[in-house]
């Protein structure tokens, strides 16, 4: 009696311990799919970000070619000749200003003269076109031709001269700009061949005002 009540405690005693043990869990199987992907995603290096296009302005092509530009201004030219200062070839501590100034440019075919004054106001620009005139030299055609280009008050006649035989011909105008007036002269073999270079030279011309 006393042995089978001992068997009977063993027993209870050894379920009471089974019981009590840890129990083993079989992880799901999807669950540790999805944190392996998180890990994953987690662990990889993020992109830089692009940062937003910022549009710049694209320098527009601009030929320097037969174009002078100085004392706030800029005048068109052939380009087998280049202006030079004549008022620093006479005097070197004497260069041309803003206010005013003479520039010249020739070669065996022509010689081209450039000549500006400040004049505020003024709207008329013959009186610079008279002052450049040659009275000893040059003999002007008076058939003026007055026009406007671009809010410029423009006017132009030919010419002949006897400066140098091979350049008998040419033309002279004038024309205001800003608070400033100018005018223009060129020796050349021809008449006809005097005013394209006028038109030529004023298409790029442009001032400081």
């Amino acid at each position: 009696m006393k042995k089978q009540t001992l068997l009977t405690t063993l027993s209870l005693i050894l379920l009471l311990v089974a019981g009590c043990a840890p129990k083993t869990v079989t992880p799901d199987p999807n669950m540790v799919i999805q944190q392996a992907v998180a890990a994953t995603l987690a662990a990889m290096p993020t992109q830089t970000s692009v940062p937003p296009f910022t549009p710049y302005p694209t320098p527009t092509a601009f030929n320097l070619a037969g174009l002078f530009c100085e004392y706030q201004f800029c005048i068109g030219h052939p380009v087998d000749v280049v202006f030079f200062d004549i008022s620093a070839q006479k005097n070197p501590a004497a260069t041309s200003t803003y206010s005013q100034g003479m520039l010249a440019a020739f070669n065996n075919n022509l010689f081209i003269q450039v000549m500006w004054q400040i004049a505020p106001n003024t709207s008329d620009p013959r009186f610079l076109m008279d002052t450049l005139l040659d009275d000893q030299l040059d003999t002007a055609a008076g058939n003026m031709d007055i026009f406007l280009i671009r809010d410029m008050n423009v006017m132009y006649d030919n010419i002949s001269t006897t400066a140098a035989a091979v350049l008998p011909a040419g033309g002279i105008g004038a024309w205001t700009c800003g608070d400033r007036v100018f005018a223009w002269k060129v020796y050349a073999p021809s008449v006809e061949s005097a005013r394209p270079l006028f038109d030529e030279a004023l298409a790029r011309f442009t001032c400081g005002q």
